[in-house]
């Protein structure tokens, strides 16, 4: 049985986590098409917004985490984060009227756009206060020196994947069949199932030693909320990032400048501050983190770019069922469930044989194979039919390819960040590969601008006229990704040899998906 041997908390944990990923996933599969078929935005502006909002998401959590150390603890920060994730998920369920095209321009329902950033606003602050606490929590259920700590981990990454599975194929099946409300209602259905859960459970959840990090009750949740501080700072918060995200100008620049500034002063402390081994570590690894920012960035396409693409030209017809556009994007978590314990094998296998690959040649594969992912859309468009559309196959081994990249780099990138900075600045650093994550995000939504087919403001392209738009700009990804992570590979045995690795001490951390 999955958790046989382990504490009932951790089935807590399981499926809390589970029911928070879809509720996340089933909205963000959604996203784009919602905001170009409800609102009528334009494809640029549409990656745009998707690009703040998931930025803010990937970048929250470290305030998240920070809070539940310092005030808050971590099961108010991860109940207030349910609360507030199920109230965005509820209010994107209010859809307004839907956008007109008119002579005089598009007409859109005030109140449902502000619904829309309000509602965006609410889940990335309650992401970011749910998401990193609940994984300490996991690690809280056993002692330091458990063996069964990895295996923990692992399950909980699967409940993670599960969930997101679970949500693209029901919410997008929801949303794009009976309506939009359905599907962002279930996503707001199931992040209340989360809570409960996580409430109902907390009986076999580890209590620490500080009193905001003990069982939390009904009463002692709603106290909370009579907490001027916290109110204020929850009200302040959600009305930044609503404001944001109707500005993602100011996101760009504030992730611009967060990223230049953390560079250069990582840098400097490497270079006026460290021993050899040490600046050896720190600069491979900000050399590294560089190569993460670009495979995300291309893998972010999935919910931009290629969403659209699914939905234009794909033939999404098996055998006489029509697939959702949405539901496509069911294929990375399923992916993930099917060959991470193969992945995990094989790391094994070949350390065994002292032939696993190092850090920089993982990094390198999982940049080449992101690559190859959008080669495979190229070669599928190369054989589309007269209307444009190409063999759903083809999308399926993008994702595929998306998929191994990823188990390349996700599970490696958070302990090369435990094993190669400086111990006095791990927590720094740490925070600076969850910003990466974010500037990654940004990075991607001007990516995926470059693949708009309304930008010049006349009729949309269509057929194969937006078909050759696509292949043009996947393309150029295919050979900088490949051309990029081949390079990384040729370095790979020279950084390798500057490497100095020491045990990490540190508990496992799962990559915020």
């Amino acid at each position: 049985m999955l958790f046989s041997g382990h504490p009932k908390g951790l089935v807590v944990l399981f499926f809390t986590e589970m029911w928070e990923r879809f509720s996340y996933y089933g909205m963000r599969a959604l996203l784009i098409y919602y905001l170009t078929r409800h609102f009528l935005f334009s494809d640029t502006d549409a990656y745009i917004l998707y690009g703040s909002y998931t930025a803010m998401v990937y970048a929250l959590p470290v305030i998240g985490g920070m809070l539940a150390d310092r005030y808050l603890g971590a099961r108010k920060a991860i109940a207030l984060g349910a609360i507030l994730l199920t109230a965005g998920h509820l209010v994107m369920a209010f859809e307004g009227n839907p956008a007109v095209q008119t002579e005089q321009g598009i007409l859109r329902d005030a109140l449902g756009l502000q619904s829309l950033y309000l509602a965006l606003a609410l889940i990335a602050v309650g992401v970011g206060l749910l998401k990193p606490n609940i994984s300490v929590i996991v690690g809280h259920l056993y002692p330091p020196d458990d063996d069964r700590r990895d295996s923990a981990f692992t399950i909980f990454y699967m409940g993670i994947n599960l969930g997101a599975m679970i949500a693209t194929i029901v919410c997008g099946w929801l949303g794009e069949t009976y309506g939009w409300s359905y599907g962002f209602g279930a996503a707001g259905i199931g992040m209340l199932m989360g809570l409960i859960v996580f409430l109902a459970g907390q009986a076999h959840l580890p209590d620490s030693q500080t009193e905001a990090s003990q069982q939390l009750t009904v009463n002692g949740l709603l106290s909370v909320f009579k907490d001027p501080k916290v109110c204020a700072g929850l009200v302040s918060s959600v009305a930044l990032i609503w404001v944001c995200l109707q500005y993602s100008r100011v996101v760009q620049g504030f992730l611009l400048l967060t990223a230049v500034t953390c560079a250069v002063g990582l840098v400097a402390y490497s270079l006026l501050r460290c021993t050899q081994e040490e600046r050896n570590n720190m600069l491979i690894m900000l050399f590294l983190i560089a190569f993460s920012v670009l495979f995300w960035a291309l893998f972010e396409q999935a919910g931009t770019s290629m969403s659209l693409f699914a939905e234009r030209n794909l033939d999404r017809n098996l055998f006489g069922w029509n697939i959702r556009p949405s539901q496509f994007q069911s294929l990375n978590p399923g992916f993930i469930i099917l060959l991470a314990p193969l992945f995990a094998w094989l790391w094994q296998a070949l350390a065994r044989m002292k032939r696993e690959p190092a850090i920089p040649a993982k990094f390198g594969l999982a940049v080449v194979q992101v690559g190859l992912g959008f080669y495979m859309l190229v070669i599928g468009a190369s054989l589309a039919d007269s209307n444009g559309q190409v063999a759903m196959i083809w999308l399926i081994l993008a994702y595929l390819f998306h998929t191994t990249g990823e188990l390349c780099l996700s599970p490696v990138g958070l302990s090369m960040v435990t094993r190669l900075s400086v111990a006095r600045l791990v927590g720094l650093v740490m925070g600076v590969w969850f910003l990466s994550s974010a500037f990654a995000a940004n990075l991607g939504a001007l990516i995926a601008a470059s693949t708009s087919l309304d930008s010049s403001g006349g009729p949309e392209a269509e057929g194969m006229a937006a078909l050759q738009i696509y292949t043009g700009v996947f393309s150029n990804l295919a050979t900088v990704a490949v051309i990029s992570g081949g390079i990384l590979l040729l370095l790979s045995p020279w950084l390798a040899r500057r490497i100095t690795l020491k045990k990490s001490a540190e508990e496992p951390v799962v990559h915020i998906r």
